[in-house]
């Protein structure tokens, strides 16, 4: 199958981890991907911001940058024709952002089968934690790409949620968690060189990775190795960069436990692994509610024992036994969890084994979910007569013009 895989994602974090992922993986299966998306996304390194694009975000007023986002969508659409006309492809996977609406033009123009991922509702999101201005424009734009794809893919069953209430029909929203790579499964390779680098030999690790912000509230954990005794020998290794950094490392060297704390910064992406194993207790301290973190998949791969939220996003992926877990509006709750584990070491070994049993047994990879989106094509190719693999590549001029002025008559 001929997949064109569109995306506007211009900063170098997570979100680049999962395309990667997913394109990795559909080209595994022997399909070809063609990726269109910013450029500055593959110029960039792990970590980056999206550069320009950040600046005038910071600096414009939000009704502006808003309509810039919406005007994008023209450019994307051009590039995304072009593509098309060069390549053919069978099907377009399109990563939702807010205001893009390039993939669905291109699908009433052409009938192209799409599918579209969903991570979160931006609308919501934005009008909560970043002034959106245009809400109305923006509401209107999210409904309209969600409901152009043939089968919408939200990360979590709580996301699903908001997709149905934008009157997407049911039959056409399937859940596909995020994942985590064949080399997670297959384990570390420099864990206890790692441990002799950091001097962890002989400690109880506590571990975080990814982009630390104030709500993660580690804070919390700070206080709980200074308080604790100092026989457990805890130490906590948080792996990543972000705004609370500067005042985690301040509040260690106040409590006088810097030297238990590990600031690893940001770390190459293959490296993460070797990372992660070293942690006896991973921590998914705060969570948004309708998000499925990347992290929290790559703990469970690696058998580590994990603390995190009772949220109904969470309780998708992990059950009882899976993980040790903590109410989110009590703090003394997540300072027990922590508590309970450290101080049982068989108890550490069973819950890292179940979370990695769920891994496998739940098919919670990258190499499933492509197998998944590919499903999910050849059903979509069936229904429109074309058969699996997409034999039916070009659409005629014709065809094209008809659903054209079709489009123009329902205004």
């Amino acid at each position: 199958m001929k997949i064109l895989y569109h995306h506007r994602v211009g900063s170098k974090d997570g979100q680049v981890v999962h395309i990667e992922e997913i394109v990795h993986a559909l080209r595994e299966l022997g399909h070809q991907v063609i990726v269109v998306g910013p450029s500055s996304t593959e110029r960039a390194t792990f970590g980056a911001d999206a550069g320009l694009i950040a600046w005038l975000k910071k600096i414009l007023p939000a009704a502006f940058y808003e309509i810039l986002e919406l005007a994008y969508s023209v450019v994307a659409f051009l590039r995304l024709w072009q593509t098309y006309r060069r390549h053919r492809p069978d099907v377009l996977y399109e990563r939702y952002n807010l205001f893009v609406l390039s993939g669905a033009w291109l699908k009433q123009l052409t009938g192209i089968p799409m599918l579209l991922e969903v991570n979160a509702p931006l609308v919501h999101e934005r009008s909560r934690f970043s002034n959106l201005s245009n809400k109305r424009l923006a509401s209107w734009a999210e409904r309209s790409a969600w409901r152009s794809a043939d089968y919408v893919l939200p990360v979590t069953n709580v996301l699903a949620g908001f997709v149905r209430d934008a009157g997407v029909d049911p039959s056409r929203i399937v859940v596909i968690h995020n994942g985590v790579s064949e080399e997670f499964l297959a384990g570390a390779r420099d864990r206890d060189a790692l441990s002799r680098r950091f001097g962890l030999a002989g400690r109880l690790v506590l571990g975080f990775t990814g982009f630390v912000r104030e709500w993660h509230r580690l804070d919390r954990v700070i206080d709980l190795i200074a308080g604790s005794d100092p026989r457990l020998q805890l130490h906590l290794l948080l792996v990543g960069d972000g705004p609370a950094i500067a005042e985690l490392k301040a509040q260690s060297k106040e409590r006088g436990i810097d030297d238990r704390i590990t600031f690893a910064g940001l770390v190459p992406r293959r490296d993460i692994i070797d990372y992660i194993a070293v942690f006896d207790i991973a921590l998914q301290p705060h969570v948004v509610p309708y998000a499925s973190p990347l992290k929290l998949f790559e703990y469970m791969a690696l058998g580590r024992a994990i603390v995190a939220p009772s949220t109904a996003n969470i309780r998708e992926i992990l059950n009882d036994g899976e993980a040790v877990f903590f109410d989110p509006s009590d703090a003394s709750t997540f300072r027990s969890a922590i508590e309970r584990l450290c101080a049982d070491g068989s108890l550490r070994a069973r819950m890292g084994a179940a979370a990695r049993g769920a891994v496998e047994r739940h098919g919670l990879t990258w190499a499933g979910n492509a197998q998944r989106i590919i499903a999910l094509f050849d059903d979509v190719l069936q229904k429109a007569g074309r058969g699996p693999l997409g034999a039916e590549r070009a659409v005629s001029v014709g065809a094209a013009a008809a659903r054209i002025v079709r489009m123009r008559s329902r205004g």
